[in-house]
């Protein structure tokens, strides 16, 4: 099998692997128990923290360990919600939101919270002028993910930053997909809430990170799951201790290694493009070349079914959109969003790579593409 699928979840760095065993065995104490076990866990607890405030920019004690990047969303979106001014009710996102945002702002909506949904370009980028005229003296929070899962597409987070901040307005980012591949500085974006999922940069599944900004401005939340203390107050439950030590350490890689891994995966994206492309020159490319995560590519081969793709490529793992919805039989609401006509959707397909990805892999799966379509 060739993986190349690394936007629906990647590998554990077996760097990672390593870091995280003994806690499962050897240092397996409660970091909330006052005995030696326990604060040597703390320790490690701690430990993770603090790489992930570094990859971030933000400061320790605004990291928020919790499940993964949909509990991250449903804890700033909901918290924030329940926390706020009663005379504050609206909310602005996009259209192009992973479900994990988009269905808590349904909930929300369906309490009388009112909702923008911002329109996006062909290359499925936020319009920042219909963000501006959005906000309103009821607007509370704007919610724009920084990259899309199915196709890449990196979003202005400065830019958006410096709206919400000129008007008052807090600022979350769904950054599941961006955290670990992309720089993410939530001062220097000017971003208030951020999510963050371990398994999408080769940290373990299960484990995740909200970032709350404490400084100015100050954004308090309400706990969506009640029965502890931990995680001030914001995420009760017995903490994770070896998901949240694997994912500091994938934290830690991903500060050394990303500019790196990005050069490689531009590479390889690019040899994969051009390939495709001399197979079939009328080649659709869904998204933004050039504003884009540099391991992702969402293409088009018009009339070629991309679920028959997939099940005529056994021997390969790619996509045709999110992985989140794969259960469903409706085309991709991300591409609708950006104006792609439906029987174009489902000539697309999803082709993300990772560390583990060669040229030869690439080479393999562009010569049995070939012989497939011809």
């Amino acid at each position: 099998m060739i993986y190349l699928d690394y936007n629906s979840t990647t590998p554990v760095d077996k760097r990672v692997v390593e870091k995280m065993l003994p806690f499962f065995t050897d240092i397996y104490g409660n970091p909330s128990s006052d005995h030696l076990f326990g604060s040597e866990s703390k320790k490690a607890v701690n430990n993770s923290r603090e790489e992930v405030a570094q990859l971030i920019n933000s400061k320790e004690d605004e990291v928020i360990f919790c499940s993964g990047a949909t509990e991250a969303n449903n804890l700033a979106l909901l918290g924030l919600a329940t926390r706020q001014d009663p005379n504050k009710r609206h909310i602005i996102t996009s259209k192009i939101e992973h479900p994990a945002v988009l269905e808590p702002i349904k909930k929300l909506s369906s309490n009388g919270f009112e909702v923008t949904y911002l329109d996006v370009d062909k290359e499925g980028v936020v319009n920042l002028n219909q963000l501006k005229e959005a906000i309103t003296s009821n607007t509370f929070l704007v919610s724009i993910m920084s990259a899309n899962n199915e196709t890449g597409t990196l979003q202005p987070l400065k830019k958006i930053g410096e709206i919400t901040r000129e008007n008052g307005v807090l600022f979350h980012t769904d950054a599941a997909q961006a955290v670990g591949h992309i720089d993410i500085n939530v001062d220097r974006m000017n971003i208030d809430l951020l999510s963050i999922s371990g398994h999408k940069y080769y940290g373990p599944k299960g484990v995740g990170v909200l970032f709350v900004r404490n400084r100015t401005p100050r954004v308090r939340l309400n706990p969506i799951i009640l029965g502890g203390e931990q995680e001030k107050n914001l995420r009760s439950g017995t903490m994770n201790v070896p998901g949240i030590v694997g994912i500091g350490e994938a934290s830690r890689i991903a500060s050394n290694e990303m500019k790196i891994n990005t050069k490689n995966y531009s590479n390889l994206t690019s040899r994969i493009l051009t390939g495709i492309k001399s197979i079939r020159p009328d080649m659709g490319f869904n998204g933004s070349n050039s504003n884009r995560l540099q391991h992702t590519l969402n293409i088009c081969l018009p009339n070629i079914d991309n679920k028959w793709l997939i099940l005529k490529l056994k021997n390969y793992c790619f996509s045709t959109g999110s992985a989140c919805a794969s259960g469903k039989d409706e085309p991709s609401h991300v591409l609708l969003a950006m104006g792609i006509p439906i029987d174009l959707i489902q000539n697309s397909f999803r082709i993300s790579v990772g560390i583990n990805t060669t040229n030869n892999d690439i080479n393999t799966f562009l010569k049995d593409l070939s012989e497939y379509i011809n």
